[in-house]
């Protein structure tokens, strides 16, 4: 699938990953224990209450799964 809206390079939040609003369609309590058990790509925190992921990361998650 083709996410035209999704960035590139840089850092994006949680409610940009998950859908409706980005690629992934779990939710998010599914994204944190994925994140937790390695399936999905580690967080890194900004301040207190801010938390993000590596662009790249996520592209791999669900770009790698429309090439196989």
């Amino acid at each position: 699938m083709d996410y035209p809206n999704f960035p590139k390079s840089g850092f994006v939040r949680l409610s940009q990953i998950l859908a409706p609003a980005g690629p992934i369609p779990v939710s998010k309590s599914t994204w944190w224990q994925g994140v937790k058990d390695g399936r999905f790509p580690p967080s890194q925190k900004l301040g207190p209450r801010t938390t993000v992921w590596k662009v790249e990361d996520v592209r791999a998650l669900f770009e790698g799964d429309a090439n196989e």
